[in-house]
């Protein structure tokens, strides 16, 4: 395992456990107020970084590595102000984190989007 699949496999097992969390504070509260909140942490932060660091796993080469690095810190960047921002919306405190952290979450997603465009085909081994 490469350290960007890694790095994003922590980070979404960290997110996860957080998220779990949450909803279970949200559980025992019987306060459902930061459900969205809950959801975009367990969804952008989690799963995304999951999927990120497995597609980093099974890929290699030195072409994606210095933008894949850059858009796994943009990721990590989303998460960490998508979530908040969300809570801080929900309980009428403004919505400009969350506006922050949506955009950063789409230019990681664009970010991605390039890096498995423009990974180079493997080159068929003739027999």
């Amino acid at each position: 395992m490469n350290t960007l699949s890694r790095s994003c496999w922590i980070a979404s097992a960290l997110y996860l456990t957080i998220g779990m969390g949450l909803g279970i504070y949200m559980g025992i509260a019987q306060d459902h107020t930061l459900a969205p909140a809950h959801a975009h942490l367990n969804l952008v932060g989690g799963v995304l970084l999951a999927l990120f660091g497995a597609y980093y796993a099974i890929t290699s080469g030195s072409g994606i590595r210095r933008l894949g690095v850059i858009q796994v810190v943009v990721a990590n960047l989303a998460v960490l102000t998508l979530a908040p921002g969300i809570a801080l919306a929900v309980q009428g405190e403004g919505e400009g984190l969350a506006i922050v952290g949506s955009l950063l979450a789409l230019s990681s997603m664009l970010l991605f989007l390039t890096v498995v465009a423009t990974q180079p085909r493997p080159v068929p081994v003739s027999a």
